[in-house]
């Protein structure tokens, strides 16, 4: 098969319209609208491309630029799709491209307007693709492989864009775009459909990664509370409990509200709810850097901390109580107060497990409880024997 511009001309349109569709389907999954941009892009260019191959068979039904001002649009689409993917914030000054394409189809066909329009409609489409590769720049770590290849793929798509320019404005080398000849032209579509196949794929597998991270995080955090749920927080204790040592004792704090069936009772569950949520925060806000803590179901709550002492226990523990009980009183009136019970252990060796660690903590609650509720219980095992300090 001769790869003539016809040929490359249909190879594009049949490239650039399976792109579309899947971009399309993969959308209707995911909901998110940088793939709908995208696949808006795409079928951008299998309009234009469809129109210039009716132009060729001899169909006059467009002008000789409007083809390749859809190629503009269509980057343009990418570049939009580009920034909400990044959530990059995109000037105004951007949506002056219609502008210069509304200016790119009023000028005639003929030379010597054929390498000026040919200049300007190459300088949109490198302009267009070079800033939505900058716009990928800063997040090439932070993202799958997917998007270091949509980010190079756009570098060299708008580079060749900017080596077309250059050869047009080199004397003596003025191209007749009118007429679809030349080298030039046939090198033109061989790139097009190559970067449409290459964009498309970087596209979808970087929509797919960012797709499954946040089902991973999602999996991994307490829908309620948006806290690590009990299985993360096993997954990520681990880390955290083998840098344990007589140097950087360890503590475990576990949380329990004291009367939180009433707030339901009396309030309903969408206030008590709201109560779990204000404590997540609460601890969010606490949590030092390091730190993990996770809803382990109910209104039970844990807090692991590396490099604890007593006294930065204590004093964690006791803020909690105190911002808990006057946020619990102003939202919520009950006959008996709504406070939190903690115990909380400190080690200086790693523990057997996770679990077994979390037991001896509940045993230091269950203290806390028997003793009165709204108190914090510290059982310090970071000394030769046992310390059970009093309620606080």
């Amino acid at each position: 098969m001769t790869l003539d511009p016809p040929t490359m001309l249909t190879i594009s349109v049949a490239l650039a319209a399976a792109a579309a569709l899947y971009l399309a389907v993969e959308w209707g999954t995911v909901r998110e609208r940088s793939l709908l941009f995208w696949s808006a892009g795409f079928a951008t260019i299998t309009v234009g491309s469809t129109l210039a191959l009716l132009r060729m068979s001899g169909l006059l039904l467009i002008g000789v630029w409007f083809a390749n001002g859809l190629l503009v649009v269509a980057h343009w689409l990418f570049l939009l799709g580009v920034a909400r993917f990044t959530e990059a914030r995109l000037s105004k000054a951007w949506y002056l491209i219609f502008v210069a394409w509304g200016a790119l189809l009023l000028l005639p066909g003929e030379p010597p307007w054929s390498k000026a329009v040919f200049v300007l409609n190459s300088s949109l489409v490198a302009l267009l693709s070079i800033r939505a590769s900058f716009l990928l720049r800063p997040h090439g770590k932070s993202l799958s492989v997917g998007a270091v290849q949509l980010r190079y793929v756009l570098l060299v798509h708008g580079l060749f864009y900017v080596a077309k320019v250059l050869t047009a404005i080199v004397p003596g080398t003025l191209i007749d775009l009118a007429s679809l000849g030349g080298a030039i032209i046939q090198i033109s579509l061989v790139e097009g459909a190559m970067a449409i196949m290459l964009i498309a794929l970087s596209m979808t597998g970087t929509e797919r990664y960012r797709r499954e991270k946040r089902i991973a995080r999602l999996a991994a955090r307490d829908p309620l509370t948006a806290l690590y749920n009990r299985r993360a927080l096993e997954v990520r204790a681990p880390r955290l409990l083998e840098e344990v040592s007589s140097a950087r004792p360890g503590a475990l704090l576990l949380i329990d509200i004291d009367n939180f069936k009433l707030v339901n009772d009396l309030h309903g569950h969408i206030a008590g709810d709201r109560l779990l949520i204000a404590l997540s925060e609460m601890i969010r806000a606490h949590l030092p850097e390091g730190a993990l803590a996770a809803r382990l179901g109910g209104d039970e709550f844990v807090i692991l901390l590396g490099d604890a002492a007593n006294e930065r226990v204590v004093a964690l523990g006791s803020n909690l109580r105190e911002q808990f009980q006057q946020t619990a009183t102003e939202g919520f009136a009950t006959p008996e107060p709504v406070t939190l019970s903690i115990g909380a252990h400190l080690f200086d060796q790693p523990p057997a497990s996770l679990a077994a660690l979390i037991e001896q903590s509940d045993a230091a609650l269950y203290a806390s409880k028997r003793g009165g509720r709204d108190s914090l219980r510290v059982v310090d095992r970071t000394r030769a024997g046992s310390e059970a300090l009093p309620a606080r």
